[in-house]
């Protein structure tokens, strides 16, 4: 069920729906939820602004569980990955958790915060590249080298981002509290899960979507924050 949640954080100067995408790089169910991401983006981006919380999943495996899925040490996370690729479609390299398990996604999410310093499309960039590689290619992102690695060809590919100031903002003062800021949003919100969105508009109450949905319950909500939208579809 879509959840009520507070439009304070709302910019009040722009009357366009405002998405806040709670995720993480190595979270499967955000990878699983992707297709329908990219599909919604495509219909209606141009009439909504979004940016990326990074929620931190995995500080470390000490401090890490989840009941839910019966998840408290890295070998059980391949059966919820397979179980991710079952209900999506999204080809997902499970045996990750086998051959090279991460120890921390706090390294990604760094990353990801550090190119948003640069832009926000440098952020969510950066992203895409290591949610895919470690889901597609079963590529190690808890380790700084293979975060170097992917950031390069990144900016060799796109000019978006600038490889040496990454390198030199990488887990500096300011990335480091770009971060923490958005662990407190997490906290401040009780976002338990990922992927969450939050969808806030001026004078509207607020949606919340939760988990893995399909894209008819991403439109939905999306239509009870734009109906105009819907009229036109």
């Amino acid at each position: 069920m879509n959840k009520p949640v507070n439009t304070s954080t709302a910019e009040k100067h722009s009357d366009k729906v405002r998405i806040v995408f709670y995720a993480d790089p190595l979270c499967c169910w955000c990878w699983a939820f992707e297709a329908n991401w990219k599909k919604f983006c495509v219909h209606y981006e141009s009439i909504f602004e979004w940016e990326y919380c990074m929620g931190g999943m995995i500080p470390n495996w000490t401090h890490y569980s989840d009941p839910l899925n019966m998840v408290s040490k890295p070998a059980q996370m391949a059966p919820m990955w397979m179980q991710a690729q079952q209900i999506s479609g999204q080809p997902i390299y499970e045996d990750i958790w086998m051959e090279d398990p991460p120890e921390s996604s706090y390294p990604a999410c760094l990353a990801v915060k550090t190119a948003g310093m640069q832009s926000i499309l440098a952020g969510k960039a950066l992203f895409s590249v290591l949610q895919e590689s470690v889901m597609m290619r079963g590529i190690n992102i808890a380790k700084t080298e293979n975060i170097s690695r992917i950031a390069r060809q990144l900016s060799v590919r796109n000019s978006i981002l600038n490889y040496e100031l990454f390198v030199e903002e990488y887990n500096s003062p300011a990335s480091l509290a770009a971060f923490r800021t958005d662990l407190q949003q997490v906290k401040l919100h009780q976002i338990g899960r990922f992927p969450t969105l939050t969808m806030t508009r001026p004078g509207r109450p607020g949606v919340m979507i939760t988990g893995y949905r399909p894209f008819e319950v991403l439109i939905e909500a999306f239509f009870q924050m734009a109906p105009e939208c819907q009229s036109a579809s």
